[in-house]
């Protein structure tokens, strides 16, 4: 069960990181003319799209993320303890705030890419989604790590 949890967690943490990573790109480089590349494609995707699903997709993978760390705090956390991986616990514990931290931002994050809100909040927007961006991709990798010290031979 616990695998299987693991992997939908995965999953939808990647479904996540394609999302932020398309805003972000899509804010920060705009793109003025009509893309001929693949990158210029990438940078050409209407940015407010990407809103909702973000939000759904974090909480979606907070909340099985939730439930994972169940199995890791009872079963994986104290191998890690006996076996001295103090960094990669830190770096996880670290990941554990940030994602809260980014479930705190959430409401700020989408009332500002309201339509209503266009013009106003640009900053705050490229702001909370930079914030955003950096706290999933934080996560990501650091979720991998630690999912996968044992089989780096650390």
């Amino acid at each position: 069960m616990a695998t299987a949890l693991l992997i939908l967690h995965g999953l939808v943490a990647m479904a996540l990181l394609g999302a932020i990573t398309h805003q972000a790109v899509a804010i920060w480089v705009p793109l003025p003319t009509r893309p001929e590349s693949f990158i210029g494609r990438l940078r050409a995707v209407s940015s407010d799209s990407f809103t909702n699903a973000v939000v759904v997709l974090y909480v979606l993978s907070a909340i099985l993320g939730g439930i994972v760390y169940l199995y890791f705090r009872v079963e994986i956390k104290p191998v890690l303890e006996q076996s001295e991986h103090w960094q990669t616990i830190s770096l996880f514990d670290i990941k554990e705030h940030f994602i809260a931290i980014g479930m705190a931002l959430l409401p700020a994050y989408w009332v500002s890419w309201q339509e209503i809100l266009d013009r106003e909040y640009s900053s705050s927007r490229v702001a909370l989604t930079m914030m955003l961006t950096f706290i999933v991709w934080y996560g990501f990798l650091i979720g991998h790590i630690a999912n996968n010290v044992r089989g780096f031979g650390l």
